[in-house]
């Protein structure tokens, strides 16, 4: 509650405070009030619709996309409420001045559009924070009630002091009041980057980081005082994370020095933009350097994997090659010297998920003639085919044998690849042998129960080779999380940061210009003017 009320009543003043030096402006200058307010109407139905409308679009996600949506608002959340208080802490008290110059131009001109325009637009930036870091504090609250309780307090005070503040009724050091709040929002702020990369957590694409740092539950036990300030205000869990600590610090440290460094310890203009420049450099440097040089983790792996039979004893080896794009081809080294080979191409497989990690996978048959099978049997093996039993519907007495015999073995190939590495694969079939001659009269077809038949197949990659390959990619997971962390997040992080530093470092060199030349312009139309 204490957080949603002091975001309503600092965003909300700050609406209020443009909005009452505009009317109390046009009021002395006996102007309508008419168009001001209907641009103030307009930017709050807009700030509502904002965010009513990102909530709904929140809940109607799936929960991963709701945890990645919930991070995106928190950090814009962020950036939003810093920029605010770096602005205003730097122009709170011109605040009035700047306001009441651009009013004066507006009534020069005569447009009731533009002194709308002004109110919508202040507004309008107003009320947009206030949606995005009111939704971004609600999904961390521990009372959605109380929160939105304190929001509405926090309006309604905010509009209860502008008007005091355009009546004149009320008298409030705006400087000082935006500096302590500023204070509190920074902590809070701070807070909703913990609850941020937590959501990124929770939607899979933060891993990196998350060892327990410190059990606080000692200090915020559920449902106390201490809980609802600290966890609930402040946004600091029982069982902060690592890379939450960091980034908790990290925020707070750099915003304080920024905003609350004393003047006195300040570098001049001239240091202060070498060493922006300098900053841009380094973290330029530093994301190129992680984007280039950290590792990427490699599997370690066999060319072949070893296959067993039914029984788990040796039977071969299979190998993996990659097809040029169109799929991959197993091949399979019997020990009897038979080779197998299958194409698993990309339109057969279909994605799954095996023992929880991410696999292609190709089911394929083939019926193939098994080498070296008799072309004619006797009723002696037929029996031994059969299990030692004479087959249904073959009458000895009628039928005694020898049969002309065709061998077909209908093989199942079920294949699984794991980044291009061979996971497993398993050729499980059956043995038909179909029997003419010897008085029959129709071919009869009969199941090969036992037979010592070259069939190439009856095999499957060794569990011991699974099990190891599926240790080595589970590890390679979280490598890869991190490596994607530190290869490609954290300098694409750094990358930005360099660029917003360059950007201010320019602007800061342009000053500086401008600075530099206005006295020796000055001075040359001074001379100038003698001559």
């Amino acid at each position: 509650m204490l957080a949603t009320f002091v975001i309503a009543l600092r965003e909300g003043l700050e609406a209020a405070l443009i909005v009452s030096i505009i009317a109390a402006f046009l009021r002395k200058n006996g102007k309508s009030l008419s168009a001001m307010w209907a641009g103030v109407a307009l930017a709050v139905l807009l700030s509502i619709i904002v965010g009513v409308g990102l909530d709904l679009t929140e809940r109607a996600l799936p929960q991963a996309s709701q945890e990645f949506m919930e991070s995106i608002i928190g950090l814009v959340a962020v950036f939003f409420v810093t920029g605010m208080v770096m602005w205003m802490n730097t122009n709170a008290k011109n605040i009035k001045k700047e306001l009441e110059t651009e009013a004066a131009q507006a009534i020069s001109q005569s447009s009731a559009f533009a002194l709308a325009s002004m109110a919508f637009l202040a507004v309008l930036k107003e009320g947009f924070e206030t949606s995005v870091f009111l939704l971004a504090t609600f999904s961390v609250a521990q009372s959605a009630m109380w929160a939105a309780i304190g929001a509405v307090v926090g309006l309604i005070m905010a509009v209860v002091i502008g008007w005091g503040l355009y009546v004149g009724g009320i008298r409030i050091n705006l400087a000082r009041f935006f500096r302590f709040t500023g204070m509190f929002l920074i902590l809070v702020a701070a807070g909703l980057i913990i609850s941020s990369l937590r959501s990124a957590h929770e939607a899979g694409w933060l891993n990196v980081g998350q060892a327990r740092f410190v059990d606080l539950t000692w200090l915020v036990p559920p449902g106390t005082v201490r809980s609802a300030l600290i966890t609930g205000v402040l946004g600091m869990p029982a069982d902060p994370r690592q890379i939450e600590i960091v980034g908790w610090l990290l925020y707070i440290v750099l915003v304080a020095v920024v905003l609350y460094w004393p003047a006195k310890l300040r570098p001049s203009p001239k240091a202060a933009t070498r060493s922006l420049f300098a900053s841009a450099g380094t973290l330029a440097a530093a994301a190129v350097a992680l984007f280039c040089l950290y590792p990427q983790p490699q599997l370690n792996v066999p060319d072949a994997a070893p296959l067993v039979n039914n029984d788990a004893r040796p039977l071969g080896q299979a190998s993996l090659t990659n097809a040029d794009g169109s799929g991959y081809q197993l091949r399979v080294a019997l020990t009897g010297g038979k080779v197998v080979q299958a194409d698993l191409k990309s339109a057969d497989q279909k994605t799954d998920s095996y023992q929880g990690v991410a696999v292609k996978e190709w089911n394929t048959q083939n019926s193939t003639s098994p080498d070296g099978a008799p072309a004619i049997v006797t009723l002696d093996q037929v029996m031994a085919f059969n299990g030692n039993r004479i087959p249904i519907g073959l009458n000895p007495g009628q039928h005694p044998g020898p049969y002309n015999a065709k061998w077909t073995v209908n093989c199942n190939l079920t294949t699984r690849v794991a980044q291009g590495t061979l996971l497993s694969s398993t050729a499980q079939g059956e043995t038909l042998v179909t029997l003419t001659g010897s008085g029959l009269q129709s071919p009869r077809t009969l199941t090969v129960r036992r037979s010592q038949l070259d069939t190439g197949c009856g095999w499957q990659v060794s569990a011991a080779y699974q099990q190891d390959l599926m240790t080595q990619l589970k590890a390679q997971q979280f490598s890869l999380q991190s490596y994607v962390f530190w290869a490609h997040m954290l300098p694409a992080f750094l990358a930005a940061l360099a660029i917003i530093f360059l950007v201010i470092a320019q602007r800061s060199l342009k000053r500086l210009r401008q600075a530099h030349a206005l006295p020796q312009q000055q001075m040359y139309q001074k001379k100038q003017g003698l001559q």
